[in-house]
């Protein structure tokens, strides 16, 4: 049986190597534990795994240095890089997306997490293996545009398992559904364009800095637009804030005319938003997400038909589970 992916661990100390091989082999993963920078760059260019967990403070090569020469080598470059640090200062966290970093699990780590987050990297690692270079720098530039809101966790990734999980229990073709996997890396991309003042802002936005946030739908259109292979994400990507009564953006556009890949897309985008911590509260059940969603698709929000394909989705997963 093929393993699920491959884990490059880089990590000096010996219990936090173990912990990680416990948790990550009996998922199927192939985990290579190393104890220094050197030994992990050097086994990252020889075997090119689909995730590394890299420490930050080690003797010799640290976790800086070693992401810092993965991203300047043409072969390592797109490979993910998760900081596993005890350092929880914003300064640490920038100096790490300064040098590449993908994500970020702070010490001692949750092992729930830990799976989720290897298990969208390599998700992500395998998707991007199968686009041409063009493709592979937009959902690079996509994974850091993520990393700059802490707040998020991995929602791209978890938009893009579940909107291709919707896509397919609808029925959808399989290329609509590969358009609804890309749209949850690249749906806002454009947020590239926005300054952290507004993008990172605390309170509420004011109506100037509204205009400015609302351009990230334009932009990433510019960004993808140049790529035929990427065609059909794009409606996605400029549409998924519209509403089904006009009152989005930034064509308001109502009803049907919404395009359908877009209705399904923001139904999910909407959900994973609901059931996940934000600093203003905390994540909503699969139920409350749920009646929350039924309840603004009665006022004219959302597609009330792929609310309920979404609630019945989620019920036979959640049974299935049991």
């Amino acid at each position: 049986m093929d393993a699920a992916g491959t884990v490059l661990v880089v990590d000096d100390q010996a219990s936090s190597r173990d912990a990680m091989v416990e948790a990550l082999r009996p998922l199927g993963y192939d985990v290579w534990p190393v104890a220094s920078g050197t030994e992990g760059l050097r086994l990252a260019r020889e075997r090119l795994p689909d995730v590394i967990l890299l420490d930050v403070m080690m003797p010799g090569l640290d976790g800086y240095q070693v992401c810092q020469s993965l991203k300047a080598d043409e072969d390592t470059r797109l490979i993910p890089v998760v900081f596993l640090t005890g350092l929880d200062s914003r300064q640490a966290r920038l100096k790490g997306l300064e040098v590449g970093a993908t994500d970020f699990l702070s010490k001692p780590f949750d092992l729930v997490e830990l799976e989720v987050r290897v298990r969208s990297l390599v998700s992500f690692r395998h998707l991007t293996q199968d686009l041409d270079e063009a493709e592979k720098m937009l959902f690079a530039v996509a994974r850091a545009v993520e990393a700059r809101d802490e707040q998020t966790g991995d929602h791209c990734g978890r938009l893009a398992e579940l909107a291709a999980e919707l896509g397919t229990s609808m029925g959808l073709d399989k290329d609509s559904v590969k358009a609804l996997r890309r749209a949850g890396y690249l749906h806002d991309i454009g947020k590239i364009g926005i300054p952290d003042a507004v993008l990172l802002k605390p309170g509420r936005l004011t109506d100037e800095e509204w205009v400015v946030m609302r351009s990230h739908v334009r932009i990433g259109v510019d960004i993808c637009s140049p790529l035929r292979t990427l065609r059909a994400v794009i409606p996605i990507i400029r549409h998924h804030h519209e509403r089904q009564d006009g009152s989005g953006y930034p064509d308001g556009l109502n009803g049907k005319a919404v395009p359908l890949l877009a209705r399904v897309f923001q139904v999910v985008d909407v959900y994973d938003a609901l059931t996940n911590d934000r600093p203003y509260r905390r994540a909503l059940s699969l139920g409350a997400g749920l009646d929350v969603l039924r309840n603004e698709a009665s006022h004219g929000w959302w597609d009330g038909e792929i609310v309920e394909a979404l609630a019945s989705l989620l019920t036979s997963t959640a049974q299935h589970r049991r």
